[in-house]
């Protein structure tokens, strides 16, 4: 399979192909489960496009809880068959699609009560890895084990000794969620599939009561143009209703956005060797290894504000730290915070009035004919969900297709990650670079770092890391321009990094340098790399401005105040 490139050029000639022909499938949608879909299609020989308003996982599947999991609680909800779909597609990742991006991570679960507590908690994690094993794809993870409290304070010494009399460790995943989507899209492109951010569908194409493709804006280069296809799918998560409403009705069911925020502090500032999970009145509570960093959330409350950029308020701020200060040694404050996101989840309505016990499970309908809707699930089964909307679309067409067959096909970069692991020392010696550093670039494209590294052959300045964001090679700004669909800086440090959270500054101190890196590739002049950094600045203070207001209405009003550099 080739490593295909999302850069400038491949965008206008996606854009042209998606105008010049009929397609079989339209996704519209370039979070996970539309870039998922995107890629059953075309592995099933079915002409395919895929576009996106803004960027690739813009919205819900660049702001989760970064974690592939078979989610512990709704075994307590009793969603037997949820956790053992999530349980399969766990192992699927970790194993075979993307052992490059996706990694074991252990946590660590504090008992309160001496007796009844491990027994009903430790029965739980029992059949979560039972489960696991069952599936056939569980052997990659250790067992879980029960802790007495000496030994969870030497496994996690942060807590604090009256906040457990025991612990129970077991395993989950976890993943970057925003590259991860990327990787997908690339996948799906080598497949044959014809991939477009920055492209919304303003309209849909109707014969009849048929629909028959989209009307889509280019908002890079401006202009409308048709996209015709058998058959489309909506897979636009919290956009659904909107997506839907471009037809003239809601559909067949309603999607509400349940809010949730992480924060993101120093390594340094919680000492512990594993992740933690905590129980709230409302939910679960992870502390979760992220790098250099944690990530703690998550919250979980109703949200009807602006969908694009959902703000993190002062209070949703104090109720993460209040409940993780709750069990640690040394309390965490404002000032130890270097970053904060919030995004959405997608939950279907009407299920119950709480967002937190709303199921995860997925919907797909047909409101249409030549329309697909999917909507619900969770990252973790965003295959699954895939599949079950791309079986639905087939059935408006009017030829045989395969069947799925993702299950089998590994993403852009894992033929090949284990062999370049083994020899990463190697690497090392021949590229000048520092072992630690090709571990990092494995870690994040698996064997397509070659073509990383071969930037840095060309030009060894590009080895450099970048001034205060040490962690990331300037490499890795150009390649995310040229080869990973990046158009703006945003998405350069919003996405294909991370350094909009990893930094106290929240990446403004090497904002200028990352815009001069992707000037060359996307022929920018230096009044368009003004623009770039005085956006993000302005981006950076909005949210900054948000999470010190008191509630969401103010929060949204602030971060509102920093127009989108391209306005949809």
């Amino acid at each position: 399979m080739k490593t295909p490139a999302l850069g400038p050029a491949e965008r206008a000639e996606a854009l042209a192909r998606m105008a010049d022909r009929e397609l079989d499938v339209l996704v519209v949608g370039g979070g996970v489960v539309g870039a998922g879909t995107a890629l059953d299609a075309a592995t099933r020989g079915l002409e395919t496009g895929l576009v996106e308003a803004r960027d690739w996982a813009s919205g819900t599947s660049s702001r989760s809880s970064k974690l592939i999991h078979g989610g512990l609680r709704y075994l307590e909800m009793l969603d037997f068959a949820l956790v053992r779909e999530a349980l399969k597609e766990r192992g699927l990742l970790l194993e075979r699609i993307a052992p490059h991006l996706v990694k074991p991570v252990p946590f660590l679960y504090p008992l309160k009560h001496r007796v009844w507590e491990r027994c009903y908690a430790g029965s739980g994690v029992a059949l979560y890895d039972a489960m696991s094993f069952s599936s056939g794809h569980g052997r990659g993870l250790p067992a879980h084990r029960h802790l007495t409290r000496g030994r969870a304070l030497r496994v996690a010494p942060c807590l604090r000794k009256d906040a457990l009399v025991g612990a129970l460790q077991y395993y989950d995943a976890q993943m970057d969620d925003a590259r991860y989507v990327t990787m997908l899209v690339r996948t799906a492109a080598a497949y044959g599939a014809q991939a477009a951010n920055r492209a919304r569908v303003v309209g849909f194409l109707r014969e009849g009561e048929r629909v028959v493709g989209a009307r889509v804006h280019d908002l890079e280069q401006g202009g409308e143009f048709e996209v015709r296809a058998r058959q489309v799918v909506n897979a636009t998560g919290v956009w659904t209703d909107e997506t839907q409403a471009l037809i003239g009705e809601r559909g067949q069911f309603h999607v509400r956005a349940s809010k949730g925020i992480h924060l993101v502090v120093p390594k340094d500032r919680i000492h512990s060797t594993t992740g933690l999970i905590l129980r709230t009145e409302k939910s679960v509570l992870f502390v979760i290894p992220w790098g250099r960093h944690w990530v703690i959330g998550t919250t979980d409350t109703d949200w009807d504000l602006d969908k694009a950029h959902p703000a993190a308020s002062s209070a949703d701020i104090d109720y993460l730290l209040e409940h993780v200060n709750e069990v640690l040694a040394v309390p965490l404050t404002r000032d130890d915070v270097e970053g904060v996101y919030a995004g959405l989840r997608p939950l279907l309505a009407g299920e119950s009035e709480a967002t937190s016990k709303l199921s995860r499970e997925h919907t797909v309908a047909h409101p249409v004919p030549g329309l697909v809707v999917v909507a619900g699930g969770k990252y973790t089964t965003y295959r699954v969900m895939a599949k079950d909307a791309v079986d639905e679309a087939v059935h408006g067409l009017d030829h045989r297709v395969g069947p799925c067959v993702t299950e089998e096909v590994p993403l852009v970069g894992a033929v090949g990650y284990k062999a370049l692991w083994n020899a990463r020392a190697r690497i090392g010696r021949h590229t000048g670079l520092h072992v630690a550093r090709i571990e990092h670039l494995l870690n994040r494209y698996g064997s397509a770092a070659q073509e990383v590294l071969e930037l840095i052959a060309d030009d060894s300045s590009l080895g450099e890391p970048l001034a205060g964001a040490d962690d990331y090679l300037r490499a890795e700004v150009v390649y995310a321009a040229s080869h990973e669909g990046a158009r703006h800086l945003d998405d350069v440090l919003t996405r294909r990094t991370r350094i909009s959270i990893e930094t106290f500054d929240r990446g403004t101190r090497c904002a200028r340098e990352a815009a001069g890196l992707m000037a060359p590739v996307l022929g920018w002049d230096e009044d368009q790399i003004d623009r770039e950094v005085q956006h993000y600045e302005k981006r950076v203070e909005a949210e900054r401005e948000s999470q010190r207001q008191l509630d969401d209405l103010t929060a949204d009003a602030a971060r509102l105040g920093a127009p989108d550099i391209v306005p949809l």
